[in-house]
């Protein structure tokens, strides 16, 4: 009978020993965070069946934020935060299958948000419909220059090659839009390749994130399979780098076993430091066996690069494990019940570090990092899952 209670008792205890442990995530010193999602107030925004725009492709209104609202950018602009997200329309089912357009909200801490009524980037009746419909504009990273022009890359989706556009704005309602941003590169060679994910170089000046040149050149890391650069002397017309046989430049690839095992997408505006180029960026789980066990396959978590600052495509360091990972319900339900936490927007605000992501493909979540009050990363399992 003893012997029957042991086995029970080692029965019980083991799941929890094998499946349950987790362990502290200490962060470098070159690191931001650890990033604390708030008590109250996630998901900061989610669709609106309500709000109707209309549309000058479709020539009718639609509902242009009634299925999902992720993928958020941010900057700051008159002392307050403002976010533009990527909303999806009712028109189909799938990801990748309705319209997407790029919405605006406002908030004075962070979280409460007050949203702007239509969309501000569109497919339109202009120079880039070609580029931009049926599939609409996607996954916005903003970034504003220090005398206040305010920049936005963003996917042009033609549902059949994702292109990396670029556009302008003095108000982040009225935007000129550019285009493809490798349109004019090498006679045109890159205009048809897939290309995703920008995330230009910024330092903090003044307590505000600005557009910062590298070696006298406009920088961006781009990408999402391989992590790729770029550079400009307008912000509109981007040279991608390569390398001596006239291949894209590769600076950093994923990683077998690892959490970025299938993806290594830029995430928002790299940071220049006192150690370097700071990148954060959006690792994506494999679902077969090249996969980090510790982790759900097809989960998206979040990792950062550190980067020369004298040679921006050298890589100093790099995360094993990520230091945000989904770990609550609105992170995985949705459109991806994988799991994601994609990372997009990021503001240095009131001191503090505000991290904008997308919640599932499905809700707009933020988590916040106070650098007076140094924290560790989400935890990590320590066994397989």
């Amino acid at each position: 009978m003893k012997n029957k209670i042991n086995l029970f008792v080692l029965f019980c205890i083991l799941p929890f020993t094998l499946f349950s442990q987790i362990k502290n995530n200490v962060l470098p010193d070159w690191t931001l965070g650890g990033f604390e999602r708030p008590k109250h107030g996630n998901p900061v925004i989610v669709p609106n069946s309500n709000s109707i725009f209309y549309c000058p492709m479709n020539q009718a209104e639609v509902k242009w934020e009634e299925s999902d609202t992720f993928n958020p950018a941010a900057v700051v602009k008159d002392g307050k935060i403002c976010v533009l997200y990527r909303a999806e329309d009712n028109s189909a089912v799938g990801i990748g299958k309705r319209v997407s357009r790029v919405g605006l909200a406002v908030t004075k801490n962070g979280v409460k948000m007050k949203k702007h009524v239509t969309p501000i980037v569109y497919p339109d009746v202009d120079t880039n419909k070609q580029y931009e419909w049926p599939g609409g504009c996607e996954d916005p990273r903003v970034a504003v220059t220090e005398d206040g022009t305010y920049v936005i890359f963003y996917t042009s989706w033609d549902r059949h090659v994702a292109r990396l556009c670029v556009a302008t704005s003095t108000d982040l309602v009225k935007w000129k839009k550019y285009g493809p941003v490798f349109a004019k590169a090498y006679d045109g060679k890159y205009l048809n390749t897939w290309s995703k994910a920008s995330s230009i170089v910024t330092k903090v000046v003044n307590n505000k994130l600005v557009i910062s040149k590298v070696n006298e050149k406009y920088f961006m890391y781009w990408g999402e399979y391989m992590t790729h650069c770029a550079v400009s002397d307008d912000l509109v017309n981007w040279i991608p780098q390569e390398d001596k046989d006239g291949k894209l430049l590769v600076l950093a690839n994923t990683r077998k076993g690892y959490f970025d095992s299938d993806l290594v997408e830029c995430g928002p505006p790299a940071i220049i430091t006192d150690k370097g180029i700071l990148l954060l960026y959006n690792g994506k789980n494999k679902t077969n066996n090249d996969r980090d066990f510790r982790f759900n396959p097809g989960t998206y978590s979040a990792g950062q690069m550190l980067f020369d600052l004298n040679d921006p495509t050298k890589m100093i360091d790099r995360l094993d494990v990520p230091f945000f990972r989904p770990m609550e319900s609105y992170e995985k339900s949705g459109q991806y019940k994988d799991g994601t936490v994609f990372i997009e927007g990021l503001v240095y605000y009131k001191k503090k570090w505000f991290l904008y992501y997308g919640c599932a493909d499905s809700k707009v979540g933020v988590a916040i990092y106070n650098p007076a009050k140094k924290k560790c990363g989400d935890p990590i399992p320590t066994n397989n899952l």
